[in-house]
């Protein structure tokens, strides 16, 4: 399998990893759990989980950084900074990654996001935001509620704008007729250890399904069984389940 890691600079963000798996298909972006690096989907068996798809050349994954150790993960600062924060790190994937997988894949039929726990967020994040590059979001365990992480301190616009169930809930008109048009979400969790506490993936993942479903925007809830837990083990299966029907 082709691999190659390059590192990249942003303004406000720092340097960040980059690690492309494969040699042609559908960019897959991958996001890792909170707070983890490029590498962390390699060495806990996921990219191995979508070797087939790689090396038959139907996907080339993505894989980035998060710093969310600067952002949602820095639980001394109120969640409005840590928002402020996180709006640095969008900017850095919208102005810096997605020229890059532009360049390295021309012509592509639009980028699929994912992500683990909190890389299930940013996946969906993105996929909402903006559809138009990110056509495709699978979440695996996702919480989509900052504001749940950890919040305090007064939340205003930055807040707002970086949680799902706030600005969806909120969308209506031309905008909420464009995102319906565009975007794609599949949310998949599991019902056993650690999707409901201390994560709240499960309540999470149901509460954005029925936000979803009362604007119309299209969507799949994917629930799995009670032995389904929030661990490596079973994204694996989960992500091998959907992604095919993607590229």
């Amino acid at each position: 399998m082709e691999r190659e890691q390059v590192e990249l600079d942003t303004e406000g963000v720092g340097r960040g990893s980059l690690i492309r798996y494969g040699h042609w298909g559908r960019p897959l972006l991958v996001f890792p759990s909170e707070a983890g690096r490029a590498w962390d989907f390699e060495n806990n068996g996921m990219i191995q989980a979508i070797a087939p798809l790689i090396d038959a050349g139907r996907v080339k994954a993505y894989c980035v950084d998060s710093f969310d150790h600067l952002s949602w993960s820095e639980n001394s600062l109120p969640t409005e900074e840590r928002a402020h924060r996180h709006a640095t790190y969008e900017r850095w994937i919208l102005d810096t990654i997605v020229p890059v997988i532009d360049r390295d894949s021309p012509g592509h039929s639009g980028i699929i996001t994912t992500g683990c726990s909190m890389g299930g967020y940013h996946a969906v994040n993105f996929g909402l935001k903006r559809p138009d590059l990110f056509p495709v979001a699978i979440s695996l365990s996702g919480n989509f509620d900052p504001t749940s992480w950890h919040g305090w301190g007064e939340f205003g616009e930055a807040t707002y704008f970086a949680n799902p169930t706030a600005y969806v809930a909120g969308m209506g008109g031309d905008h909420l007729q464009w995102v319906r048009q565009h975007a794609s979400i599949v949310l998949v969790v599991g019902q056993g250890a650690f999707e409901v506490h201390p994560t709240q993936s499960l309540p999470g993942a149901q509460r954005l399904a029925h936000i979803l479903a009362d604007k119309g925007i299209p969507h799949e809830l994917d629930l799995w069984g009670y032995d389904s837990a929030h661990d490596w083990p079973w994204w694996r299966k989960q992500l091998a389940h959907h992604l095919p029907r993607f590229c």
